[in-house]
This record gives C-alpha cells, structure tokens and sequence, in this order.
C-alpha cells in the first residue's frame, strides 16, 4: 500500500482522476481524508491512496512511487497539461523498459513506468 500526501484534497483529487482516467473512492480514515485509487481482488499491483492528514507532508524526495501506464507519452502529456512539471524525460532504462518522472501540483515526485511488451501503445 502507498499514501501520496496531499494539502489540497479536491485539487489533487482531480489531478489524479484527470491523469490516470480513474474514479478514486473518497473516504476518512482514522481521521484523515483518502482517496483511494481502485485494484480489483486478484489483479496485479497494490493498494494505494492521496492522503490529507496532520502527519501527510508532500515532498519532492524521500520515497519514489513508480506507477505502471500503457501509454507512458499520453500519461505525462496529460500530468502537464493538468499543472505538473517533468522532473525526467521518457527514458528507455533497459530493453523495453521506459521510465519518466514528474511533480505534481502537491509537490510530490512521482515516476511512470511502461513496459513494451504489455501494449504496442509503448513501442519505443
């Protein structure tokens, strides 16, 4: 499971369905606001949120999260016309391995990761 730390709940809310064409479940848990992202029973990845919370802090280092896309070009074209900054280009890292990274309008690095061989949408 990963939290995102987030200031402003609705902005980043919209940030992150805009980008990742998903519905986040909002919800308070243990007295922080969650905006849960959606993983089916059974399917590959993990759980993870936006959280606002008194210990939540957005942060440019510390931990990186690299969240797996099928079209890595469209996912960070979105992220900057939704008010990110890139951080690091669309960079192949290995054989069918493509990586890129931005800033989020909370402050937070965030990676994108894409292999080719999941979908021809990217083919280097």
């Amino acid at each position: 499971h990963f939290e995102i730390p987030v200031t402003d709940f609705e902005q980043a809310v919209q940030f992150y369905e805009t980008v990742f064409e998903l519905q986040l479940e909002k919800q308070v848990i243990d007295g922080n606001v969650m905006a849960l992202f959606p993983l089916s029973k059974g399917a590959e990845g993990c759980s993870g949120a936006l959280a606002k919370g008194e210990s939540y802090v957005p942060a440019i280092d510390g931990t990186r999260i690299y969240l797996t896309v099928a079209d890595i070009e469209k996912t960070l074209q979105k992220a900057l016309q939704a008010g990110a900054t890139e951080l690091y280009p669309i960079t192949e890292v290995s054989q069918g391995i493509r990586v890129a990274e931005f800033k989020d309008p909370e402050g937070n690095r965030i990676a994108l990761y894409c292999r080719n061989s999941w979908l021809i949408a990217c083919a280097v």
